[in-house]
């Protein structure tokens, strides 16, 4: 049987995030693997790394008193749909945008804070 990486993307496509979630779960179980992000490796590069720090993750600790400005602004910066940004709004602490540049955490941390957000840079 040969392997249709076209006929799988369109296939994945289609599919519903609780089954892709299942695929995962079964593609680690299956092959011994896992589709966690290495974050071991990047705490035992040691202190010299923490100076040189590349990427920046983009978190919000407080929504503030304008929640409906909030949202606007987290759909602005990451495109997510009204109901996913109200979703990260409402669960603060929650990282709104992952491996930015430096520049780009500080323009999203600017928005965030315009609305009355606190943002932290990690």
């Amino acid at each position: 049987m040969a392997f249709d990486k076209d006929t799988i993307i369109a296939s994945l496509k289609e599919a519903s995030i609780t089954d892709l979630s299942d695929l995962v779960k079964a593609i680690e179980d299956e092959f011994g693997v896992s589709a966690a992000a290495p974050v071991a490796a990047a705490g035992a590069a040691g202190g010299d790394a923490a100076g040189a720090k590349d990427s920046f993750d983009v978190e919000m600790t407080e929504s503030g008193d304008a929640k409906v400005k909030a949202i606007k602004a987290v759909r602005e910066i990451t495109g997510l749909g009204l109901k996913d940004a109200k979703g990260l709004v409402d669960n603060v602490p929650s990282v709104i945008k992952e491996g930015v540049s430096e520049d780009e955490a500080k323009r999203h941390q600017g928005k965030l804070e315009a609305v009355g957000a606190v943002v932290t840079l990690k």
